[in-house]
């Protein structure tokens, strides 16, 4: 079966088109045609194609990436005809949507009912559904959520502990990067050859946007994100979880409004806001070999909170079998993951400093004595989408 998977960021889309035939999760295969495309507020350029385009809009953005598809036999493509079902992936199914689910119409009006949850992202999928079925019509699609994997962790994790009416206007932990943690964790489970349900996990999602979860017996029990993606571990741009109390302080000394706000936090804030270089953990990484004592503090503040986050998702699942690095900053950064382990003997956790540096993704790098594993494993978030497709439309046939 073949399976466009469409990946709507605020400021990018990806796509891409695998053929599934129900290999196990654990076992990805490469797409047969993938696109990418980053944009600002005026241009968008395909990066697969090296080139450069004008588009007014993220639809126009959408049918510009997926035009190859529709045009012969580009040199690294395979065209549209064939494909059996179009994946979404979907940031916030609010608290309605769970597991993956075709798309009708009344879904897509309830997705546009809970876009106020993350409004960046949850608008711009819709508009490629809208889009994609313009292209291909007839063609199922189906919306995968992020949101998904954490939807049954217990309500002492998941509910505020502010006023209890909150849990009725759906204000809740939902947190995100579910379908990677996910993958993550089965993909874990092969790796050491051990049964899944057996396996205490703490993932850690380290990209742009960071988050962590805390897996037992294959289910979600915990995590860092929340209500939205700006909870939890520094970030990016996103400062992660700060005193809500400086936040009604800004309002009142400074006069802030909610959208300036909104935009410091997730725009001005985590390592760009604290070094005042880059988002860029690579960027970080070069500034802070050149002395650069503000890269240094942006540095030591993301270990610090790594670190921590770390040990209290471990102290929630009661041990820990296997730490998971994956994601940019993740499967990349040799030196955040050094960092991050370098204090966490007390669970009996050793890395093996040579094996972490030469490591290369789905592999061990943990010392050979270390009761705790360390495992650095590839995102593969489209491929784990195709498999969900897959799946879905196996039920319904």
């Amino acid at each position: 079966m073949k399976a466009l998977v469409l990946n709507s960021g605020s400021s990018s889309q990806k796509a891409a088109v695998y053929a599934v035939d129900g290999s196990p999760l654990a076992e990805p295969a490469a797409p047969i045609w993938e696109a990418r495309m980053e944009w600002n507020s005026e241009t968008a350029g395909p990066a697969s194609q090296g080139s450069q385009s004008h588009v007014s809009n993220r639809a126009e953005a959408l049918k510009h990436l997926l035009a190859p598809l529709f045009a012969g036999r580009p040199r690294n493509a395979e065209p549209a005809e064939g494909l059996a079902v179009v994946g979404h992936r979907v940031v916030h199914g609010g608290p309605t949507y769970r597991n993956p689910v075709l798309i009708t119409a009344d879904v897509k009006a309830g997705l546009a009912k809970v876009s106020a949850f993350a409004p960046l992202h949850n608008r711009a999928e819709l508009e490629g559904m809208e889009v994609v079925e313009g292209l291909l019509p007839g063609v199922p699609q189906i919306a995968v959520f992020d949101t998904g994997f954490h939807r049954n962790i217990p309500d002492e994790a998941a509910i505020y502990p502010g006023p209890f009416e909150w849990v009725a206007q759906g204000i809740r932990r939902y947190g995100f990067h579910g379908i990677n943690h996910q993958y993550c964790a089965e993909r874990a489970a092969h790796i050491l050859g051990r049964e899944l349900r057996a396996l205490k996990l703490v993932t850690c999602h380290l990209g742009n946007g960071c988050s962590l979860a805390a897996i037992r017996d294959g289910h979600s029990i915990n995590t860092t994100m929340g209500f939205t993606p700006l909870e939890g571990l520094m970030m990016g741009t996103r400062s992660g979880s700060v005193d809500p109390g400086i936040l009604t302080y800004l309002m009142r000394q400074h006069h802030l409004q909610s959208q300036d706000i909104d935009d410091m936090l997730n725009q001005r804030s985590g390592l760009l806001g604290v070094s005042g270089i880059s988002s860029d953990m690579r960027q970080i990484l070069t500034a802070r070999e050149k002395g650069d004592s503000r890269a240094q503090l942006a540095f030591d503040m993301f270990v610090n909170r790594l670190r921590a986050g770390i040990g209290a998702m471990a102290a929630v699942l009661g041990g820990l079998d296997a730490l998971v690095f994956t994601a940019g900053i993740g499967e990349n950064s040799a030196q955040v993951r050094a960092a991050a382990c370098e204090t966490l003997n007390f669970i009996a956790l050793k890395l093996d400093p040579r094996a972490n540096v030469q490591c290369r993704p789905d592999m061990d790098i943990a010392a050979s004595d270390s009761p705790v594993r360390v495992l650095v494993i590839r995102a593969q978030e489209d491929w784990a989408i195709a498999t969900e497709c897959w799946k879905l439309m196996c039920q319904s046939s």
